[in-house]
Formats: structure tokens, C-alpha cells, sequence
């Protein structure tokens, strides 16, 4: 019996079982930790715990620093799609929608999940990263002797800038994507600026912009809260930094990628 154990333990069966059985180990130990961290988050807001100069720096970090590569993404992404469409649609008859089409498309998905992406490659990694590092050298420990909560200290500034910037982020990033979109359309059919800007206002309604907003408020409280609790579970010196970071980049597109699912079949169907 014993001899058939050690067998099995050798065999590309056992290996694999195995790996699976560790990855989800992590996920479930990863997802906890992030529920638990995030419901301490909203202790500590509906508190009143809250440094706004803290909160000040983080959001300048997010709004700013972050702004130039999203509005690249996101203009570049509706550039691409205008270029492809506006063509076929002039000469289809189709002219009048082309706006429409383009303005749906980013106001609805590719502006938000796109500043998205470009968030958490730049500010999300970095929280991680940061964090991470903080953790494996004890400073989080340091914080922890000296009284200080540092879910308190490091989690609830860099969450509530979080889901406080990214909606004025989206909202530029995708004004400029649906500009942007113009000025290809024309470039490439004869599309006058005037029947695109008409159709845009034509097809671009209220309740796109509400629910846009509603999903910029959450993707930037999820990418914030999952780039910190990756970066706090981080453990293995430097090996463990650079995975933390990995997980809290993965882990933040995962979820947005599932939260606009939930979004679209919740207010589009």
C-alpha cells in the first residue's frame, strides 16, 4: 500500500491534483481576505475614521498621475473602432449612427473597463507593490506596536480615493474617446463632424451616464481594496512582493471583468 502511495505521489496525476488543491486554496484564502478587509474599510468610513489629508494625496495619485495613460487607452480604443465601423456604415446608408455606435460602445464598456485597465496597471500595481513591501520588512508591524490600525492608515485613504476619482476620470477619459471617435470617423469616410456629434447626443442618454458612474464608483472601490489586501497578505521578501503584485493586478481584472457582466445583464436586460 505503501509502495502504491509513493507511486501515486510521483505520477503527473498526483502533481496536478495538487496544484489545483493549492490554487484553490489560495483563492479562497485570497477572497476572504478580501471581504474581511473590506467590510473593516467600510467600519472604519461609517466611522468617521478618515485622514482626509491622506485621502487628498492618495486621490492626486489616482486622478492625476493616472489620467494621461487612460485618456491614451481609452481615446486610442474608440479611435480603433470608429475606424472600422465608420467606413462600412457611410457606405451602408448607416452614417447617422455611427456617433451613436461610438458613443454607446465607450460610455457603456470601453471607457470605464478601459480606465479600468489602465488604473490598475499603473495604481494598482503600485499599492501592491508598496504595501507588499511594507509588510515584508515589518514596517505594518511597527505601525501595529505604536497603537495605530493600519486598516485605518493605509486601507480606507487609498479606497475611498479610489471609488473617489475614478467616475471624474472615466467621465474625461471617455469625452475624449468619444471626440476622438470623431475625428477618426471623418478621417476616414465622409462623415461631417456635424452628423456624428448630432447622432452621439441622439443616442447618448442619462441613464447610460448614471449607471457609467455607478460602475466607476465600484471598480475603483474593488481595484483599491484588492491592490491593498494583496499587497497586506504579501509574505516571502522580495519572491513575495512581486507576487503579491501579480495577484493584485489578476485578481483586479478578474473582478471588473465579472462586475460589468453583473452591470450589463442588471441595467441592460
Amino acid at each position: 500500500m505503501e509502495q502504491i502511495r509513493a507511486y501515486f505521489k510521483q505520477s503527473a496525476t498526483y502533481q496536478l491534483l495538487q496544484i489545483l488543491a493549492d490554487q484553490l486554496d489560495d483563492f479562497f484564502t485570497t477572497f476572504g481576505e478580501i471581504a474581511i478587509r473590506g467590510l473593516m474599510v467600510l467600519k472604519c468610513i461609517f466611522a468617521g475614521q478618515i485622514n482626509l489629508k491622506e485621502v487628498i494625496e492618495q486621490s492626486a495619485r489616482f486622478g492625476v498621475s493616472s489620467l494621461p495613460i487612460t485618456i491614451s487607452i481609452v481615446s486610442m480604443t474608440s479611435i480603433i473602432v470608429a475606424m472600422q465601423v465608420a467606413g462600412e456604415m457611410v457606405k451602408q446608408g448607416g452614417g447617422n449612427y455611427v456617433g451613436l455606435l461610438v458613443a454607446m460602445l465607450t460610455v457603456r464598456e470601453t471607457g470605464i473597463i478601459m480606465s479600468g485597465f489602465a488604473i490598475i496597471s499603473m495604481i494598482g500595481s503600485s499599492l501592491a507593490s508598496e504595501i507588499a513591501t511594507m509588510k515584508v520588512t515589518e514596517q505594518i508591524d511597527a505601525i501595529r506596536v505604536l497603537g495605530v490600525n493600519p486598516i485605518r492608515y493605509l486601507f480606507v485613504p487609498r479606497v475611498l480615493a479610489g471609488t473617489l476619482m475614478m467616475p471624474p476620470v472615466m467621465i474625461v477619459a471617455s469625452t475624449f474617446g468619444i471626440i476622438g471617435g470623431g475625428i477618426a470617423s471623418t478621417l476616414v469616410s465622409e462623415l461631417s463632424y456635424k452628423a456624428y456629434f448630432s447622432s452621439v447626443w441622439s443616442g447618448l442618454y442619462i441613464y447610460d451616464i448614471k449607471v457609467a458612474i455607478a460602475k466607476a464608483f465600484t471598480y475603483g472601490f474593488v481595484i483599491a481594496l484588492i491592490s491593498c489586501t494583496c499587497g497586506y497578505i504579501a509574505k516571502g521578501g522580495a519572491k513575495g512582493v512581486g507576487i503579491a503584485t501579480t495577484k493584485a493586478v489578476v485578481w483586479s481584472f478578474v473582478a471588473i471583468v465579472i462586475l460589468d457582466l453583473i452591470f450589463s445583464i442588471a441595467f441592460f436586460f
